[in-house]
């Protein structure tokens, strides 16, 4: 199985209750990888700005709430007729699951990392079942949209599927629909549609409705422009001087908000949905470790994961006790976010109990191979707001080397680094997404500079990944945020090898899930090396050369402290972890072994820093919480950008000076 998933993993103790078996009415839905499907139309050049005039005109919807909620649900984009995790099609994302989960070509899951990533307990696996495809009548509303759509504008459902102007007609005619049912008339003022516009992103609560509502109304506000997946050119003018009746939603009977001690700011819709802390017995328990965060430790990282499984699925596992955990998961197609550990107490998500120890993890719904809808606008942005908020309380530095993937985070010793996952994988957006957070990656020194950041254009960006639907068949065509890095500087030259993931010395791949020979955006490198057309960095202990054409950059020039082995060491060990000597330990705490990687940072190589901490170790193996202690040595450490995931070395053993 390729090693995508990020919550089907292996349980930290007890055999995994599998997550097909958890899931039995749950929707596992398509890779968007797979081929379009037959009469998937492709807009003609300058068609698109006019199908969204012509649909608003015809159903009575000011064009600018038309296009706005496209914005929110789909940037504009049609996604080559594939769908997204809720069965959505198009740019107005018409939601049929049912056509969606038959369409379905197989869904690789199953890494083998264990997500607690404390050696101080065993590691079972369970095995997946398959997941029978639900009947529509037990879907919500909200998952049957297309079908409604049809109905109210006469389309035959496989034109909306896959015909982009139809797709739109719909789209117009459920929101008319939704005007006409709040007993308003079709106005040609945009504030007059706030409800309308609440009703339409589905949901059942008042507030993540709101919230929905004001996200399209601040793209109306702020105006949008950009080149779509078709190569068109979409423009949505500021009206800065909308203000819309959102004393509306009272009038839509929706559930007020769900109560509970949620940590959340007050710009998203945020429910409670506890991770349960139980014991079994025999000192076993789940699924999260009490703590007391940060007056014990602080939180230093926040890990961004892809769920690899629907909405539901994915709050059935982490109530599960026998199951892992993360703080928060972020819902699709509305942004709605469902908090489940208190930010004080540590959650099972990474595969590093360090990291996991001093983190807090945002699991996205979607698949790592699926990238378009799974990763709407509407959950980035409630996501960069939740970052932002949490970056202030915790004073997270806004950059990748503490907003981490979780393909980002290192194995903890040599045998753990093959099982450590991948997601959310080469199709995130992080270039976009540091945008939403205040952030954006810029360069920040001239021509020459000894660090580059990467950064490129993301929807022109399209190198070729395999493995997405069947293994080392070529995926779709995409944008990504990734480069590929060989071992000289031609495409044609092999790429870099990673001895962690092939011990014997294979190549890496260009498979979806391989990270041996990637380096994505906003991850800092020192520069080895120039030559034309090409930049070579320092990675994983050897020259990796990236393709950077000065008129079509792949990075930006950058600055920053990098270390070096201090004089006369020839190589210094990396660490997949920053644990205290032994002498730290107090009696009733096992040592735990500070063991290198497979790796060398050899002499005259540079690498990026990123953070310099104390060697910590939270001691938790037990239910019991009154005897958790966090040990906490003399020994440094350097956090640096050492591959595609962070690594540790020791201070002593480095010479640290500015680039």
């Amino acid at each position: 199985m390729l090693r995508s998933a990020s919550l089907r993993r292996t349980a930290p103790r007890r055999p995994l209750k599998t997550a097909g078996a958890l899931a039995s009415a749950a929707l596992l839905l398509p890779l968007l990888s797979a081929a379009p499907p037959a009469g998937a139309e492709v807009p003609e050049p300058g068609s698109l700005q006019g199908q969204f005039a012509r649909a608003a005109a015809r159903h009575g919807v000011p064009e600018s709430v038309l296009l706005a909620v496209s914005y929110l649900q789909s940037r504009w984009d049609a996604h080559g007729g594939a769908p997204s995790v809720t069965g959505g099609y198009g740019p107005m994302h018409l939601t049929d699951a049912v056509t969606a989960l038959a369409e379905a070509p197989p869904h690789h899951s199953e890494g083998t990392e264990d997500a607690r990533g404390d050696s101080s307990r065993a590691v079972r696996s369970g095995a997946e079942t398959p997941t029978p495809v639900p009947a529509a009548g037990s879907l919500p509303a909200r998952l049957r949209t297309l079908e409604r759509a049809s109905a109210l504008s006469g389309i035959p459902a496989e034109e909306l599927r896959t015909r982009t102007a139809a797709n739109i007609e719909g789209g117009a005619a459920l929101l008319a629909a939704a005007q006409r049912e709040s007993g308003l008339a079709a106005s040609a003022d945009p504030a007059d549609w706030y409800g309308a516009v609440a009703r339409y992103s589905g949901a059942d609560d008042s507030a993540t409705a709101s919230t929905y509502a004001n996200d399209v109304f601040d793209v109306i506000r702020s105006g949008e422009s950009r080149t779509t997946d078709s190569g068109q050119v979409v423009t949505l003018p500021a009206a800065p001087a909308v203000e819309p009746a959102t004393e509306q939603v009272a009038g839509l009977g929706l559930r007020p908000p769900a109560a509970g001690p949620v940590e959340c700011p007050r710009s998203v819709a945020c429910e409670w949905i506890p991770a349960p802390y139980e014991e079994f017995g025999d000192g076993d328990y789940g699924n999260h470790d009490k703590a007391n965060r940060p007056a014990a430790q602080s939180i230093d990282y926040i890990v961004i994961h892809d769920t690899e499984a629907d909405w539901k699925t994915t709050l059935d596992l982490v109530q599960d006790p026998t199951y892992v955990s993360w703080q928060y998961s972020l819902r699709s197609s509305d942004g709605h976010i469902a908090q489940h550990v208190p930010l004080k107490d540590v959650a099972w998500h990474a595969g590093n109990w360090f990291v996991n120890a001093k983190s807090v993890g945002l699991e996205h719904e979607g698949f790592l191979t699926s990238p378009d809808s799974w990763y709407t606008e509407a959950m980035y942005r409630t996501s960069a707001r939740l970052v932002r908020h949490l970056a202030a309380r915790f004073d997270i530095p806004l950059d990748r080397q503490h907003v981490l993937g979780h393909d980002n985070v290192p194995g903890t010793v040599t045998s753990t680094i093959k099982g450590m996952h991948t997601d959310p994988g080469p199709y995130w957006d992080w270039a976009h997404y540091f945008r939403l957070l205040g952030r954006p990656i810029t360069p920040s020194a001239g021509p020459g500079a000894a660090v580059v950041t990467i950064r490129p254009d993301y929807s022109a960006h399209q190198p070729v990944y395999t493995g997405c639907v069947t293994a080392g068949e070529a995926c779709a065509p995409h944008g990504s945020g990734a480069v590929r890095l060989h071992t000289g500087p031609s495409a044609d030259a092999p790429l870099v090898k990673d001895i962690g993931l092939r011990p014997g010395g294979q190549d890496s791949t260009t498979g979806v899930n391989d990270t041996g020979a990637r380096a994505s955006t906003g991850q800092s490198y020192a520069v080895a090396e120039r030559r034309g057309d090409w930049t070579a960095i320092w990675y994983l202990g050897q020259k990796a050369w990236f393709h950077n054409p000065g008129k079509e950059p792949t990075a930006v020039n950058a600055r920053g402290p990098v270390l070096t082995p201090r004089e006369g060491l020839p190589s210094v060990p990396v660490y997949g972890r920053a644990y205290p000597e032994a002498s730290a330990y107090p009696a009733g705490v096992p040592v735990q072994a500070v063991s290198p990687l497979p790796y060398q940072l050899l002499a005259g190589q540079r690498y990026v820093v990123g953070d310099r901490t104390t060697g910590e170790y939270f001691f938790a193996p037990v239910f019991d919480s009154s005897g958790h202690k966090v040990v906490r040595g003399q020994e440094e450490y350097y956090q640096i950008q050492f591959g595609h995931r962070v690594a540790f070395v020791k201070a002593a053993d480095v010479r640290v000076s500015r680039s």
